[in-house]
This record gives C-alpha cells, structure tokens and sequence, in this order.
C-alpha cells in the first residue's frame, strides 16, 4: 500500500493471471477481506465504492475462477443474510499477501534504488 511520505519506497501491485482470461489481483483479495471484514458482500462493496451487483459479480468470478466457492452467503435470520470467506476464500486471501509479500520483499532493493534514481531526477518547472 502506497505511504504519502516523498520518501517512501515505490510499491508494487501483483496481480495473478491464471488459465484464459481469469485473474486475481488487489481489488478481488480487498473485496475478499471486505466480505470477512463486513459480514456481507453489500457492505464490502460499499467500503470500496461499488454496487452490490459489481461486488456480487466479482464474488461469482472469483468461485468460477477457482471452481469452489471463496464465499458463502448466509440467508435470513433477524439482520437479514449475510456473507463470510469459505476455508478456501481464507487460505486464497492468505496466499495472495503471502505472495505480494515475498515479491515487495525480493524486489526491496530495486524499489529502493529506483526511489534513489527518481529522487535525483531534475523537476519540472510548477
């Protein structure tokens, strides 16, 4: 996640590409989070500025992806449904930042050396 500070590293954002077209990245993990953050997937989709379709539809392609469900919906009861992660949908988060993890950390010398070169560059007149 990127730091406001000038001084900050470069950060990297992974995204996954698996079979054909399907993809796991950033925005499908937050919403994951979201969704066990939240306790419903209209909540996580608002906490990140979407409609519960597109929130619902991302859900869907993630389990089509993966073909097991990341999520089950809870129906009814005096709140109404809601939404939490599946042991899969929990290890699938776990994996990714575990991933994006080891990349930020083999790739921390190169971010700092480019944060340096960026750092020397002349600026440009306001």
């Amino acid at each position: 996640m990127p730091k406001s500070s000038a001084r900050s590293l470069p950060s990297l954002s992974i995204r996954i590409d698996l079979a054909g077209d399907a993809r796991i990245g950033p925005g499908k993990i937050q919403l994951l989070e979201n969704i066990e953050a939240c306790g419903s997937i209209s909540a996580a989709g608002r906490a990140m500025d979407m409609s519960y379709k597109r929130a619902w539809d991302l859900v869907d392609e993630i389990n089509h992806i993966c073909r097991q469900a990341a999520v089950e919906r809870q129906t009814g009861g005096k709140n109404g449904g809601g939404a939490t992660l599946t042991a899969f949908g929990t290890t699938l988060v776990a994996r990714y930042r575990k991933i994006e993890r080891a990349a930020a950390s083999a790739a921390r010398k190169e971010l700092v050396a480019l944060r340096s070169e960026i750092g020397r560059g002349k600026k440009r007149p306001g």
